[in-house]
């Protein structure tokens, strides 16, 4: 799809409907776009359930041979069909050689997630040595914060957003109380301004030009899980070291969604979960960063032997050679049934790059916005008529590929008979639909497809106000 990179979704849909003597909104549009997406081949990476397989399908509406409309790649992406070859191997090896596995076979267990962190580095922009595999995405948000957050009685708050994902809101405000700080005066949090949902890039700015000198750790999200909003993380990350502050993020959204400029953009730490854009199963084994700028002068301040550099690590001396950076922040040996559906997805992207990921999820994602506003717009003229307000950006270098959908009939509803059709998708409270069609997996007529059943499902849930 080279041709239309240089254009806005909005022109591409108008060039192609000329082009085929067509409306935009028709069918032919989304063929056309799957024959000449370039990498249509990588959704045969991945296994798509049919739609009789959901649990909540009602198979007297909707064909249930037909694979599902998958969605819901914001909450847990699709597995990649070499996972349960690569965790089959491994069984395999465990019940063939036993504790000789921790060194021998295609990935020994005891340095398994080294073996792939090279991958990872490239989605988050990063050098391989800033990026470790290990725990849980908020178990790293502890451990990088017990490091980076530092307070004083002059500089004690942390900055984060006022929607930040639940175990954010919980992991900042224990680490203030950890410290002996109070979290109503120690936890500086932004809310949009009165009327809006999504906060602006400028009032960020503002608040740490503001409010700086007292912030010791600015955090926000890559990708805000609820809206769909990408921050300007350059911007914010500038703006926080100008002030003196260790800027970090989480990428949970972000990582695998947008192009990310960890190393480049200077941002101090960060941590993501991988089970979502990067595919690698629930639960599955999550990431950590650290600049290497700081990869000598912030040490961690819980430790293990896994952080103990490798070449001297089985001495068992109790004598620790701390590995720099994020290295020395590793407290145990991963998990290698988590190392192995990792794997098999990290392929998958390596087989393209995240600049074309981007370019097309940009098309996609603006494809499905179009044709929400084509057939979904609030009619004065028609006031029973329901309809459907986007919520996330418009401009499509503010968001990764979700848009959240607000309706002006009861969500519920909405969402219930979506699945009985077919579609997985996610509700959040208090009232937003998340849609997310994926670049890696999701094709054009997926887009078209849910458009299709969204209009059965608005006309089936009844009227404005019900």
């Amino acid at each position: 799809m080279d041709q239309f990179d240089a254009r806005s979704p909005r022109e591409v849909l108008n060039l192609v409907s000329t082009r085929l003597g067509c409306s935009p909104t028709s069918g032919e549009i989304a063929n056309y776009l799957d024959r000449h997406d370039q990498l249509k081949h990588l959704r045969e990476q991945f296994l798509i359930p049919k739609v009789a397989e959901l649990p909540l399908a009602d198979l007297t509406l909707v064909d249930g041979t037909e694979e599902c409309i998958y969605f819901a790649g914001n909450s847990l992406g699709l597995p990649p069909k070499m996972a349960k070859t690569y965790i089959a191997e491994e069984l395999d090896k465990w019940a063939k050689m036993g504790v000789y596995g921790h060194v021998h076979g295609s990935r020994p267990w005891g340095w398994a997630e080294n073996t792939i962190e090279e991958l990872m580095a490239r989605i988050v922009g990063a050098k391989s040595a800033e990026v470790a595999l290990m725990n849980g995405l908020t178990v790293n948000l502890h451990i990088l914060l017990l490091s980076f957050y530092n307070p004083t009685a002059k500089r004690h708050k942390i900055l984060i957003e006022d929607m930040a994902f639940p175990s954010d809101h919980y992991a900042v405000e224990s680490q203030i109380q950890l410290r002996g700080y109070d979290p109503k005066q120690s936890m500086l949090v932004m809310k949009p301004r009165q009327g809006e949902v999504v906060l602006r890039t400028e009032d960020i700015l503002e608040t740490i030009h503001k409010e700086g000198d007292s912030i010791a750790v600015v955090l926000f999200s890559g990708v805000q899980y609820y809206t769909g909003q990408f921050f300007d993380m350059a911007a914010i990350t500038k703006a926080g070291q100008e002030k003196g502050c260790y800027v970090g993020f989480d990428c949970a959204h972000a990582v695998g969604n947008t192009e990310l400029k960890l190393h480049d953009w200077g941002v101090d730490f960060a941590c993501w979960c991988t089970y979502k854009y990067v595919n690698s199963s629930a639960g599955g084994l999550a990431g950590a960063f650290i600049h290497e700028k700081n990869a000598h002068s912030v040490k961690p301040a819980l430790m293990g032997w896994w952080g103990h550099d490798m070449k001297t690590r089985f001495r068992m001396d109790n004598k620790m050679e701390l590995l720099p950076g994020v290295g020395g922040y590793r407290l145990s040996n991963q998990p290698v049934l988590l190392v192995c559906p990792l794997q098999a997805s990290l392929e998958v992207f390596a087989m393209t790059s995240i600049p074309a990921l981007r370019n097309k999820s940009k098309l996609l994602t603006g494809y499905l916005e179009y044709l929400i506003q084509e057939y979904f717009k609030k009619d004065d003229a028609h006031t029973d008529k329901p309809y459907v307000h986007i919520i996330t950006p418009s401009n499509p270098e503010e968001r990764g590929c979700q848009l959240s959908l607000s309706f002006s009939i009861p969500i519920l509803s909405v969402f219930q008979e979506l699945q009985k059709r077919g579609v997985a998708c996610d509700l959040r409270e208090p009232n937003v639909l998340r849609v997310a069609p994926a670049p890696l997996y999701n094709s054009f007529s997926d887009v078209h497809r849910f458009i299709t059943v969204l209009r059965s499902a608005l006309a089936t849930s009844g009227p404005t106000g019900q």
